[in-house]
Formats: C-alpha cells, sequence, structure tokens
C-alpha cells in the first residue's frame, strides 16, 4: 500500500494521502517507481506532508520540485512538515525576468 506520494526527484517532503498515527511505518512511491520507507515520528494529518529526509534548519522545502519554504527548525526524517516548522520565503521574482 502507497501511505505518500513523492511528485518529483529532488523533493524532500511526501504527502501523505490518509492520516498516519506516530510510530506507523510510512510507504512512499515516487512516479518512477522507487520506494522509500520513514518511520513516522509524529502524527501527520491526510494531506500534509511528512520529510523524507533530515532536513536542517534554514534548508529549503522542496514539494513537487519547488521550494516552498525554509525549515524554521530542524526536521526529523519522519517528522510532519507544516506551518510549526516552516517558514515561508518571499523570493524576488525581478531577478528571474
Amino acid at each position: 500500500m502507497n501511505d505518500a506520494l513523492k511528485i518529483e526527484k529532488i523533493d524532500n517532503v511526501a504527502v501523505v494521502i490518509r492520516p498516519i498515527t506516530k510510530g506507523e511505518t510510512v510507504i512512499c512511491r515516487d512516479h518512477e517507481g522507487e520506494t522509500i520507507t520513514v518511520c513516522a515520528v509524529s502524527d501527520i494529518p491526510i494531506y500534509h506532508k511528512i520529510a523524507l529526509q533530515d532536513i536542517a534548519q534554514g534548508a529549503k522545502i522542496v514539494k513537487y520540485g519547488e521550494h516552498i519554504g525554509e525549515a524554521s527548525q530542524a526536521i526529523r526524517t519522519g517528522e510532519h512538515v507544516h506551518t510549526h516548522n516552516v517558514a515561508g520565503v518571499r523570493e524576488d521574482l525581478r531577478e528571474a525576468q
């Protein structure tokens, strides 16, 4: 059974597709068929993110191949990734022109 989805190879988080309870093994398959297994270190509500690897404070959070924020604190593999540990980052889009 697939418990979470990882869309892009560079993603360091996946979206859980069912509620996850602390201590559960979470199986995540990506679009290339690679299987990643992590142990949830916290409860995670359905459609929220789980860390697929340790993420250092200040490091980019990558979901769907896009930078969606930065870790406001160190995030452990298997931890719930949400507003309590992610800081939004406003990028200067003028530089991209």
